[in-house]
């Protein structure tokens, strides 16, 4: 990967922190976040959908979409330890022949991924120094559902974050994190042909639904 935000999303989501954050996700399920877009996604009628995850994790939306009649997934992520992860936990559930594994920056590889009904990128906008080739891209991707989940455009969460990327930088670690305009965000995503269809606010976070 060329990407230098991408070579240190690597190097962040590895070892342990990976390992945690599965084992998490093992005794409490998906965060509250994940959990509101998985229900939100489920009260639409995705029975035999096909689903593009970008930067999945440990890929909860996967496991728990594929248990609710989603026929195939495909998970794409910048950090190899997630997938790895990914697989782990698919091969525990037992449907790890249903998924495919991509591994890149999902700009440049996404040329080589097909499309799907669903498109989620949870907590990856926030992740990603180029928002705009980001969400437009995977706007794309979606032909009927795109689900994300990203950082409230408010002062507390760019204070946090400025802490978070001084923390990055004493480590010498080209990874960064972001708060991308709500409202750009927003246009982009219906210059796309998609329409809002679901929306709930947590203190930091927001989990948007659009609907082509």
């Amino acid at each position: 990967m060329s990407c230098p935000q991408c070579v240190g999303a690597d190097q962040v989501f590895s070892g342990f922190y990976v390992a945690r954050e599965l084992r998490s996700y093992r005794r409490k399920g998906p965060r509250a976040t994940t959990t509101m877009l998985v229900e939100a996604l489920k009260a639409e009628d995705i029975e035999g959908f096909t689903l593009l995850d970008i930067g999945g994790g440990v890929g909860a939306i996967q496991h728990e979409l594929l248990r609710a009649g989603v026929s195939r997934a495909t998970g794409a992520d910048a950090a190899a330890a997630y997938l790895q992860a990914t697989r782990e936990e698919a091969e525990r559930q037992g449907h790890a022949e249903r998924i495919e594994y991509r591994h890149g920056d999902f700009v440049q590889i996404a040329g080589e991924l097909e499309s799907a009904d669903i498109v989620t990128l949870d907590r990856v906008i926030c992740c990603y120094h180029d928002m705009e080739a980001l969400v437009n891209t995977s706007a794309e991707k979606a032909r009927r559902l795109y689900g994300v989940v990203y950082p409230r455009d408010v002062w507390w969460t760019r204070v946090g974050n400025g802490f978070l990327n001084f923390f990055f930088w004493l480590l010498r670690n080209p990874f960064r994190v972001f708060v991308h305009s709500s409202c750009e965000v927003d246009a982009l995503v219906r210059g796309a042909g998609l329409q809002r269809l679901y929306t709930r606010m947590t203190a930091n976070w927001q989990v948007v639904l659009y609907k082509r």
